[in-house]
This record gives structure tokens, C-alpha cells and sequence, in this order.
């Protein structure tokens, strides 16, 4: 996304392993509130309360981003504005707690107020005000608390992004790990108040190439953003939980997957339905030069077919 590039762009990208591209059944996504959000937008990571009736998402602006908030009332999605934590550095990537209760998303903004920006290291270079690490707001009842950082444990390095939030709090994410830095599926457990150090997530092959998680409230399934290679698209599949681990993750296929990227996985209220950004050409009643312009939009597709054909097979 052109929002979420300056971020992709420290990435180490490496040949991944081929992964089944078994599509139970047709699904086409469709575009989010394509009356409420403009087509010359460029919008992804849509997180929803609990409810369904708030959503955030990140907006592209400029060379960076900013998170917005529209709400849904009397079926129709209200006009985006500036969610009351954002708007000043580049924030994206929000991400909710099954219980709403809080959001956490990545920012560039300074630990210490009055500070710079972060900057991105990586690979022995500098990049000024390209860090990324998380934050957290809490919900007081009828308003979000001011960001608060995560702790040290999670924010391990300068290029922390893409949360998920299970409901026992544990945290999914992409990071840094190993004695190079390189960047990988993180999962932290959380206890007491306390997120533990985090772990890898062996997902799928080991050299996969694996971004922006998805995981489901219980932990029974997780969808990913993967590659093959540094010169494919990123492409969306799911995986679910076995006695022994992780399936191997199964590709959304073709029909889902489109457009340079297929990213930003966040899962809605139903648990069922999946949103994510993708530059794709829309198709069928949306056909057409309005969202068909090369940016990314917000899209949702069913789950139901994988989710479905998973319980039927008694695994």
C-alpha cells in the first residue's frame, strides 16, 4: 500500500514454499462503503468495534498516513474524520481487542514527548522518521485514552507493525527476531498484565516471506499476507490450528487474491468476513474506472467457504 511502503521497504524478502491453492468456492470480494469512501482514497487495515457500528482504518497522506474513524448509522457509513489519537504522526495498522476495550496500532510518534520521530534502523542504515513501533489507547466509556506505548518486550526494534489481538489479550505481529534483525510472524502471550517475550510463529514454510496477521478471537485460525518471492505479489491465505501447530496456509485464490498486493487482514465483527486493502480491479456491479484507478481500497470478502469446509472435515 502507498501508505505501508515506507515500512514494507525494510522487509527481507525470500523464497517461500508453494501453498495449496484449493478454493473451496467462488467468492468475489467487494469494495467497503463504496458511497461513503471516495475512489481516489487510499485506505486500508479496517478495525471494528465489536458492534460493527465504528470502524478505523488508515488513510494515505502524502508520505505517510493517518487513522480515521466513520460510523454506521441508519445503514450507512458516516463521512471519515480523523480519529482523536491520530493526525499528526504517521500512524497505521490499527488493530481491536475482541472485547473492545482497546485498539493498538503503529506509529512513528516519539517515546518521549518533545522527541523527533522515530527513526527505521535496519541493515546498518538510518532512516529518518520511518520507525515504526506500537500503541495502545484504552476505550473510557465515551472516549479513547491518550497512546500509550507498549513495552520494550514487543517494541524490540525501531520496525514493529501489523497487530492482532486475541481474546485472551496475546499478541500477534510483525518484528524483528533472531540475531540479525530480520523480520518475522512474532507471538506474544499475555498474562497479568504482562506480554511475554515474544516467539516466531512457524507458519507454514521456513523461509516464508509472511506479513500482516489476522488472527481469529480463539486462536482456531489466522489469515496472512504471503509471497514466494520478492518479485511476486503478496497474496492472502489461511491457516488453522492443529494439535501439532499450523496447517500449512491454504491460498484465498485468485478470485480473492488481485492488483499488485492483497494486504492488511483484519477480521469483522462476525468473525466470518475479511477485510484488507488491495489495489485490485474491482469486477461485476463495481466494475469500472472508479475503483479500478490503481489505489488501494478496503475490501471484504466471506470466509465462510474455508471456515465451512474446515468443520465439515471434523479436523
Amino acid at each position: 500500500m502507498r501508505l505501508s511502503t515506507a515500512f514494507a521497504a525494510w522487509m527481507s524478502f525470500a523464497p517461500v514454499a508453494a501453498m495449496t491453492s484449493h478454493v473451496p468456492a467462488p467468492v468475489v470480494p467487494a469494495v467497503f462503503a463504496p458511497d461513503t469512501v471516495p475512489a481516489d482514497a487510499d485506505d486500508g487495515a479496517a478495525a471494528f468495534t465489536p458492534d460493527g457500528a465504528t470502524v478505523y482504518f488508515m488513510r494515505g497522506t502524502g508520505d505517510g498516513s493517518t487513522l480515521m474513524e466513520s460510523h454506521r448509522r441508519d445503514g450507512r457509513w458516516s463521512s471519515p474524520t480523523v480519529a482523536p489519537f491520530s493526525g499528526h504522526w504517521h500512524d497505521l495498522d490499527p488493530a481491536m481487542a475482541p472485547d473492545g476495550s482497546f485498539l493498538l496500532f503503529a506509529s512513528n510518534r516519539p517515546a518521549t514527548p518533545g522527541d523527533p520521530p522515530l527513526d527505521a534502523v535496519h541493515g546498518g542504515k538510518r532512516h529518518v522518521g520511518q520507525g515504526m513501533n506500537l500503541w495502545r489507547v484504552d476505550w473510557r466509556g465515551d472516549h479513547w485514552s491518550a497512546p500509550v506505548r507498549l513495552p520494550d518486550v514487543v517494541n524490540r526494534c525501531s520496525l514493529i507493525a501489523s497487530p492482532s489481538i486475541a481474546a485472551d489479550g496475546s499478541l500477534y505481529f510483525i518484528g524483528c527476531a533472531g540475531p540479525h534483525g530480520d523480520f518475522a510472524l512474532l507471538y506474544s502471550s499475555y498474562r497479568d498484565g504482562h506480554y511475554a517475550t515474544p516467539r516466531v510463529v512457524p507458519l507454514g514454510d521456513a523461509n516464508a516471506t509472511i506479513r500482516d496477521p489476522a488472527i481469529a478471537p480463539d486462536g482456531s485460525f489466522i489469515v496472512v499476507s504471503i509471497k514466494h518471492s520478492a518479485q511476486q505479489p503478496y497474496r492472502l491465505a489461511i491457516a488453522f490450528r492443529t494439535p501439532d501447530g499450523w496447517s500449512a496456509p491454504q491460498d484465498l485464490g485468485d478470485a480473492v487474491n488481485g492488483g499488485k498486493e492483497s494486504m492488511g487482514a483484519q477480521l469483522g465483527p462476525d468473525r466470518r468476513t475479511l477485510y484488507f486493502y488491495s489495489d485490485r480491479s474491482a469486477t461485476g456491479t463495481q466494475a469500472g474506472t472508479a475503483w479500478s484507478n490503481g489505489h488501494d481500497h478496503i475490501w471484504q470478502v466471506s470466509l465462510a467457504p474455508w471456515l465451512d469446509a474446515r468443520a465439515g472435515s471434523g479436523r
